[in-house]
């Protein structure tokens, strides 16, 4: 996810930049796109190594030969992602309140992760 939103993104920081400029640095956010992305491609790769996990442990329609079920629970998660990151991470952390459109191109990047998860999962051997 972290590559295509660098790709098909805005070339605005990420929000893991303000999270790194807010904690860490002394500049703005923009000073902090190298170190907010891998911070973001960091969560990720442990967000996916959790929900592979976690979806193995509560036994749910995930894995090899159930590629619907998998990409179905990859984008659930993709969801909760985006939800948890919009509430959570960027309005209770950081305090930021971004325009709709900022919002829109958020939710389409987690979502894409999501199913891609899902079907990484259903399609790469384990």
């Amino acid at each position: 996810m972290t590559m295509f939103m660098m790709t098909m993104g805005d070339d605005s920081p990420p929000p893991t930049a303000a999270l790194w400029a807010k904690y860490v640095g002394d500049e703005g956010p923009e000073s902090y796109m190298k170190q907010g992305m891998l911070l973001h491609m960091l969560y990720g790769v442990g967000a996916g190594a959790a929900f592979a996990v976690g979806a193995t442990a509560l036994v749910l329609d995930v894995g090899a030969g159930v590629l619907v079920g998998s990409v179905l629970w990859g984008l659930a998660f993709g969801l909760v992602l985006m939800v948890g990151g919009m509430m959570f991470w960027m309005r209770i952390v950081l305090a930021m309140e971004p325009d709709p459109k900022t919002m829109a191109s958020f939710g389409f990047f987690h979502v894409v992760y999501g199913v891609v998860l899902g079907a990484g999962i259903a399609l790469l051997p384990v």
